[in-house]
């Protein structure tokens, strides 16, 4: 967790559920639709991250559930990182093992800017 930053694309990982959100329902511009979304704090022996769930993967995990990204990428929202899954990607449960959590060293915490936007020149 300790070296993703807001450019992290391709993010493979697997990491243990530390706290999950209450899921609420979000509109969106894209489609128009309502969404179910949900936060999940994960990490591993180097830090933890939110990490988003959407729709299908709400509800699926549970606090102490190892879990495995794939395909993953790294963004912001409202200014703080967030681990996202997206079309191209995967989050399952597994059956590994994952040692201490250092839940000290939340990436997401770190303050990137509300106004931070990735590629501008």
């Amino acid at each position: 967790m300790g070296d993703l930053t807001t450019y992290s694309r391709r993010v493979n990982l697997v990491a243990r559920v530390v706290e999950l959100a209450e899921p609420r329902e979000v509109s969106s511009s894209s489609d128009g639709g309502l969404h179910r979304v949900a936060e999940a704090l994960v990490g591993d022996e180097t830090g933890v991250v939110l990490l988003t769930l959407w729709d299908e993967d709400v509800g699926r995990f549970s606090v102490g559930d190892v879990v495995e990204v794939e395909n993953g990428y790294a963004g912001t929202f409202k200014g703080r990182l967030r681990l996202n899954v997206g079309r191209y990607g995967a989050v399952e449960k597994v059956g590994l093992m994952v040692g201490e959590v250092d839940t000290g060293n939340n990436v997401s915490e770190r303050d990137y800017g509300s106004g931070f936007q990735r590629g501008r020149r």
